[in-house]
């Protein structure tokens, strides 16, 4: 019995220290990526400070582009986000919202709203998708950039796919409805297609931002704040983390899989030569991201993928949580679709930095996580059962773990404050901060469960995104 007990033990003290070196591994991989970033982000700063974009606007080498939103079920917002959509400052674009088969007044909101009527127009469907209903215009000049196609419900990849077929420009601008763009993002979202030379931009995206408690006027922002509600709160810190601390650092590698499906411009001869979007998987945006990548090296041709540190996108986060937990799920189960259609891609060099660094990093970091924690969590109990945890260097760990949490998120608050301070009242900055705090002890835990119920509906073949209900943005009076 001494002698098991003595093993145990032993065994106790490896369990920690290999926890101890994934923590420091993970922690360094992610300083890494903020030194990346920060370089990256100071040095498109400096070649971006004396930019003017109305010489883009007025020039005739601008690339035309064609806005695709699909919607479902976005009656609360949907009026505001095509006004938005409408008002961008770019001279030569299309605006094509997909209708997929809505359950709500979607569709008689943009009827009514902008005028529109039904019209015959001939479409060269190169991917196969759900059936159309109907393509309206509108009889109002004024709108004469909205083209509305009404389908039958196919999911966002489906709608996504009429875009494609429908779209009459080089490239497309992939969006989500419920999101309010800055009214220079066309401008700065293009500028990479025109500067490239030696390699083909294939996509290119920038960063989304939290709109939750802003106020939106005519399909504006104008005025910036933090949500007063503490999921949607600490969802701004998250997001910095990820676009202006993550992010950043993969496109200066060349290694970014992920252009975010809130917004991100592609170019639509190679997305219709990669097949278009996967209805296979409810990662569309990622999966597509990868594939389209693939598509280029396996055919030897020289791409890049571009990324923008202006957040040029704003757009609703969950406040409640249930719908932030389908939507976490969602996310998850999007990863293992990617990851699983594109296994063949992982540590194969064939695939150069994207095979070797890229995929094994979202295979460990982001998919795997969340199963590496939370079994950590149940041999720590265990080992609490059986009294054979060393409280010190448990709570030594714990501290390590969330005080570099805590370093993390103000660390990515600093570069926003050095950078866009898109939230100047002081009173937001010491909302954001308190929420980095907050977030190891409640946030973390809700996106580990989130992403558990995300592994189990994979495993039992669940499909489609679900209900995602929103509450619309605040107007001002």
């Amino acid at each position: 019995m001494t002698f098991f007990n003595n093993e145990l033990t032993a065994f106790s003290e490896v369990y920690l220290m290999l926890i101890l070196a994934y923590a420091i591994f993970i922690m360094s991989s992610y300083l890494i990526l903020a030194h990346l970033s920060t370089r990256e982000l100071r040095e498109y700063l400096k070649k971006n400070s004396f930019v003017d974009y109305n010489v883009l606007l007025t020039s005739e080498f601008a690339p035309s582009l064609s806005l695709i939103a699909p919607a479902y079920n976005e009656g609360f917002t949907i009026k505001e986000n095509v006004k938005s959509l409408l008002s961008l400052n770019y001279n030569n674009y299309q605006v094509i919202v997909v209708n997929d088969g809505s359950k709500d007044n979607s569709m008689e909101i943009l009827i009514s709203t902008y005028d529109l009527v039904l019209t015959e127009r001939a479409i060269h469907q190169q991917i196969e998708t759900k059936k159309i209903k109907g393509i309206y215009t509108s009889r109002n000049a004024a709108f004469k950039k909205l083209i509305v196609v009404d389908k039958e419900n196919g999911g966002k990849a489906d709608a996504l796919n009429v875009g494609l077929n429908i779209a009459q420009n080089p490239y497309v601008v992939c969006i989500d409805v419920d999101c309010i763009l800055d009214k220079d993002s066309l401008l700065k979202l293009a500028k990479p297609f025109l500067e490239s030379h030696e390699k083909r931009i294939i996509a290119t995206g920038g960063v989304v931002r939290i709109a939750n408690q802003c106020v939106i006027k005519n399909g504006r922002l104008v005025e910036v704040n933090i949500p007063d509600v503490m999921i949607p709160r600490i969802q701004v810190l998250e997001y910095l983390r990820a676009f202006l601390l993550g992010r950043m650092a993969w496109s200066r590698l060349d290694g970014l899989l992920l252009i975010s499906g809130a917004f991100g411009a592609f170019d639509r001869e190679i997305a219709l030569l990669a097949g278009g979007y996967s209805t296979k998987t409810v990662g569309e945006d990622m999966e597509l991201v990868v594939r389209m990548r693939r598509y280029m090296l396996e055919n030897d041709l020289p791409y890049a993928v571009s990324y923008i540190p202006d957040p040029l996108c704003w757009t609703e986060a969950p406040e409640d949580f249930n719908i932030f937990k389908k939507q976490r799920s969602r996310w998850m189960r999007g990863t293992i679709e990617t990851l699983s259609l594109h296994k063949k891609m992982f540590l194969n060099p064939k695939y150069k930095l994207l095979g070797m660094l890229s995929v094994p990093y979202w295979t460990f970091f982001e998919f795997l996580a969340p199963a590496i924690e939370f079994t950590g969590l149940l041999i720590t109990v265990i080992f609490i059962i059986f009294g054979l945890l060393s409280w010190y260097f448990f709570f030594l760990l714990l501290l390590f773990v969330y005080f570099f949490a805590v370093l993390f998120s103000v660390i990515a608050l600093y570069s926003e404050e050095r950078t866009y301070h898109k939230y100047p009242k002081q009173a937001d900055f010491f909302k954001l901060l308190l929420a980095a705090f907050i977030e190891p002890l409640y946030f973390h835990p809700l996106t580990i469960y989130a992403a558990l119920i995300g592994y189990k509906e994979n495993l039992m073949g669940t499909k489609g995104w679900g209900e995602m209900t929103r509450k619309g943005f605040t107007q001002k009076p």
